[in-house]
């Protein structure tokens, strides 16, 4: 595993912003994290990263831990949420600071990258937008030639066009680097389309679930029922599968933890019409943090 994490708590006093989180990440992959705001996507990517030192538990990248491990960090690109280059920096100036910084940075690399991008090198960071900035981060970082990359938040406040070319970047180095990838994001149809696997953080800080996107899919079911005019609807509240019922008008929309049973009870009912629906990321995300 290049990333283990595993019994890892987070203490602020008596607050526990993390309690016993695992995850393993293999090599090449790309790794969702998503949950509520105040859940510890940050607190724990942090800890990742070597900013924060936990309570408890452990962290390790390429089988060393982590804090403190100035050799590791090296490994490991990281873009946070807000970034914090040198605003009055300028590119090239910020080019410098990252050769002598990280020695296996590569000039070329980001040159790569910028053909696409076409940044002015002699411009000061302060004087690029939102996701110009956001752009360069994961630029250098990748520049850096990391075996790990950590992304908090790397698409927040961008418009469709930046976040496609973001996003192709992480593909293109996942696929042609094997670079092992970290992705938190509250735009869950970004991961939904861009992770191999996904970590859902409950209210509670534990990892409630960490799966393939496939099995976070199987997890829920959605529906669409057209009852029978004399139907007893009284009993489907005896279907302890079902999380959530609406209707407009005749027409009932039903979210089931068990598809076959809930349809089970829904023919014993009677129905004229049922249909299974789609359902988005975000959807069952939202159902299951109720």
């Amino acid at each position: 595993m290049v990333i283990e994490i595993i019994n890892a708590t987070k203490k602020y006093g008596d607050h526990k912003a993390l309690d016993g989180v695992t995850i393993k990440v293999e090599k090449g992959k790309i790794q969702g994290l998503i949950g509520k705001n105040g859940t510890g996507k940050t607190t724990l990517i942090k800890a990742i990263v070597g900013i924060h030192e936990l309570t408890s538990g452990t962290i390790k990248i390429l089988g060393e831990e982590v804090y403190d491990n100035e050799s590791i960090k090296r490994e490991i690109g990281y873009v946070a949420d807000k970034n914090q280059l040198f605003k009055d920096y300028t590119i090239n100036k910020m080019i410098k600071f990252y050769q002598e910084v990280y020695p296996k940075f590569s000039v070329e690399k980001f040159d790569y990258y910028n053909e696409k991008v076409k940044l002015f090198k002699e411009k000061k960071i302060r004087t690029l937008s939102k996701g110009m900035q956001t752009k360069l981060a994961i630029m250098l970082n990748l520049a850096r030639k990391p075996e790990v990359l950590i992304l908090d938040e790397p698409t927040s406040g961008l418009d469709v066009m930046a976040k496609k070319e973001i996003l192709g970047f992480i593909i293109e180095a996942v696929e042609e680097e094997q670079v092992t990838v970290l992705i938190s994001s509250h735009h869950l149809s970004d991961l939904e389309m861009l992770c191999d696997d996904i970590t859902l953080l409950s209210d509670g800080k534990k990892v409630e679930n960490t799966a393939s996107i496939n099995e976070v899919r199987e997890k829920l079911k959605k529906i669409q029922v057209v009852f029978k005019n004399d139907a007893d609807l009284s009993l489907l509240d005896k279907d302890e599968n079902i999380i959530d019922i609406s209707n407009i008008g005749r027409v009932y929309y039903i979210v089931t933890k068990d598809l076959s049973k809930t349809e089970s009870n829904i023919k014993e009912i009677g129905f004229n019409m049922i249909e299974e629906l789609p359902m988005a990321l975000e959807e069952i995300f939202i159902y299951i943090n109720k």
